[in-house]
């Protein structure tokens, strides 16, 4: 029986028992793949992290992560919230810690800004290792029949439901109010079915529905759902936040621009986040999205696997 050592922390909040919790493995050198799975499934968050030393040694530490059933190539909480677990250290696998990482992961490399107050790390960026890509569009029935909703709450006037990534895909559906994204209920069995007949690159169909202020159109409002991740709800998706700020960003009639983007998740569920995304775009092409937020510290343990 082996035995690793684990943080967890509260992702995109500065309070504790809010945001989206992650557990990080600190050093995962002696897990097998199943070791990682069984672990991830046994925390049963959203995602667990598991950190390696990188293959690359201009870089700081390769970074696995685990959904409940599934490995992901990329996520946006468990990079926020891996990158501040690292800041708290001053070192990792004998390379100094500085104010910007490099991880690898399987979408690529990630790159990471600590951002600190009073000399303590507090928050981080990171870069999306992809650019936008946009897939095919989703019948606003299909969608519509997965979360209990009317079509007619579904606001197809900017897009229509269709599938975006960053380096992970999700569903992207803008919904006509608060009311309709309160309203959203799952039908798994009919998830099992859109995605069969839509399916998206992870084969996992997440839908991330929002509402944008008419007062202020770039602050959002938001839900995701993932049950065939076993996923029922996410308190915060950052790399679903970045790949919708992305697509608004492209969509905006403005050729130039740096457009900044927050997105307030996890209300529903009592778990408030916050996440904000910077979006470049020149000469009507988008640049780098940059995904960041502040993270709170929880528990400390050891597991055996």
């Amino acid at each position: 029986m082996g035995k690793a050592d684990f943080v967890t922390v509260d992702v995109f909040t500065a309070e504790r028992f809010t945001g989206n919790p992650l557990a990080v493995i600190l050093d995962a050198r002696d897990m097998a793949d199943g070791d990682m799975q069984r672990v991830a499934a046994e925390f049963g968050y959203s995602e667990t992290t598991f950190i390696l030393p990188p293959e690359d040694p201009a870089h700081h530490a390769r970074v696995r992560i685990f959904t409940p059933i599934v490995e992901v190539p990329f996520a946006g909480h468990p990079n926020v919230g891996t990158a501040y677990v690292i800041g708290q250290r001053s070192e990792i696998f004998g390379k100094p810690v500085g104010d910007r990482l490099v991880f690898e992961e399987k979408a690529g490399l990630v790159e990471v800004t600590l951002q600190k107050h009073e000399g303590r790390v507090v928050s981080a960026a990171i870069r999306a290792p992809r650019a936008l890509e946009i897939g095919a569009p989703v019948p606003a029935e299909v969608v519509a029949a997965c979360l209990s909703l009317d079509p007619s709450q579904i606001r197809a006037a900017n897009h229509p439901p269709c599938i975006a990534s960053v380096g992970l895909a999700f569903v992207m559906v803008e919904l006509a109010d608060l009311a309709a994204l309160g309203a959203a209920r799952t039908d798994r069995a009919l998830f099992e079915k859109a995605r069969e007949s839509h399916p998206t690159p992870e084969n996992d169909f997440p839908v991330f529905l929002y509402v944008r202020d008419p007062a202020e159109p770039f602050r959002l409002r938001a839900r995701m759902f993932a049950p065939l991740d076993n996923v029922a709800e996410d308190p915060a998706t950052g790399s679903a936040s970045g790949a919708l700020s992305a697509l608004l960003a492209r969509l905006d009639p403005r050729a130039d621009g740096l457009f900044e983007v927050v997105i307030e998740q996890g209300v529903e569920m009592g778990r408030r986040s916050v996440i904000q995304v910077t979006v470049e775009k020149r000469d009507g092409t988008l640049g780098s999205v940059i995904i960041s937020g502040e993270s709170a510290f929880v528990m400390q343990g050891q597991i055996a696997f």
